[in-house]
């Protein structure tokens, strides 16, 4: 039986990994930040 569930939009299952994923970008900056001694902001040529 094939799954007929929205897998995009507001659902539970794409928020779920929206949520996931950034607070792996956030530890992952958090990590650079402390490993490099600069902000993201100086890293990228901003800041």
């Amino acid at each position: 039986m094939a799954d007929t569930s929205s897998r995009f939009g507001f659902v539970e299952f794409a928020e779920t990994w929206n949520g996931r994923l950034a607070m792996l970008g956030f530890v992952i900056g958090l990590s650079t930040e402390l490993l490099t001694g600069q902000g993201i902001l100086s890293q990228i040529g901003l800041g």
